[in-house]
């Protein structure tokens, strides 16, 4: 069995070299505490993503995933350990650097739209409560739709698009503040099939455009191995590092990529990992 935080390497020639890093996490720990019970969820995460690369997070059900990422995203304090996002501390103890979590963008599972806003007054949201005039907001809600691919679609409410388009313009709503580090947590999980694989290959377009740092949460390991510059594995609670393996693809990565002999035994290679743990 792996050892925790040992590194997998599935390279290729085109494997990009090493970046400046842009989240750090040091000996990251979180215990829950009611009346009846105490619950050790994750224990001594240790993980540094790279400006621009896509980390995708795995895991059984109950790991920490979310609950890793909702500390990330400042939604939940760390019980131990640091969060530093380009060196600064995301958390100070129980309390939150309001200007660094400024800086970060987060897509959850539900698009979270609200009904009465049209497309480009959901995406442009964060920019009004920051403060700018009505020329910039509409300028930069109509610049991200067409990068999200709803050109034309500026004007609609959520209740005319479909699901896969409401993740878009959360997605977009995500991106309006030109974030430094996006969070997303199972973003495609209540998608049929099809439509998440389309979402799959314009997220992976829309990150390389952006150049995105990309931290994504799901169940699904192909989708993790397709995305993912890296898949990093937890193990069931508490949640730990079991290993990190790198995927060398070059990208942009078309679906056939799927098909390839080596993504097979990548994907297999983190199902049998997973399967040893029931």
């Amino acid at each position: 069995m792996p050892t925790d935080s040992a590194e997998t390497l599935h390279q290729s020639t085109n494997a990009r070299p090493p970046a400046p890093a842009k989240l750090q996490l040091v000996g990251i720990g979180k215990e829950f505490h009611t009346k009846r019970a105490s619950t050790h969820a994750l224990s001594d995460i240790h993980l540094t993503i790279s400006d621009g690369e896509f980390v995708s997070l795995i895991g059984r059900s109950g790991c920490g995933k979310t609950t890793l990422l909702r500390m990330l995203a400042g939604l939940l304090s760390p019980t131990t350990g640091q969060i530093m996002v380009e060196g600064r501390s995301l958390w100070n103890g129980a309390k939150v650097d309001s200007s660094v979590v400024s800086q970060l963008g987060v897509v959850f599972q539900e698009a979270n739209l609200f009904p009465w806003y049209s497309v480009a007054d959901n995406i442009s949201l964060p920019l009004r409560l920051r403060g700018l005039d009505g020329r910039q907001r509409r300028e930069r809600a109509y610049e991200l739709a067409e990068l999200v691919g709803l050109k034309g679609f500026e004007k609609s409410y959520p209740r005319e698009l479909s699901g896969g388009m409401r993740q878009r313009v959360a997605i977009a709503r995500a991106l309006s503040i030109r974030p430094k580090l996006l969070l997303m947590d199972e973003p495609f999980g209540a998608l049929d099939a099809l439509t998440r694989e389309r979402m799959n290959i314009e997220l992976q377009r829309i990150a390389l455009a952006t150049k995105a740092t990309v931290v994504f949460v799901t169940h699904d390991i192909t989708e993790a191995v397709f995305l993912g510059d890296r898949v990093v594995h937890l193990t069931p609670r508490p949640g730990r590092i079991r290993r990190i393996t790198s995927v060398g693809f070059e990208r942009p990565r078309g679906i056939d990529v799927q098909t390839e002999p080596e993504f097979g035994a990548i994907v297999r290679d983190l199902r049998h990992a997973l399967d040893e743990e029931e």
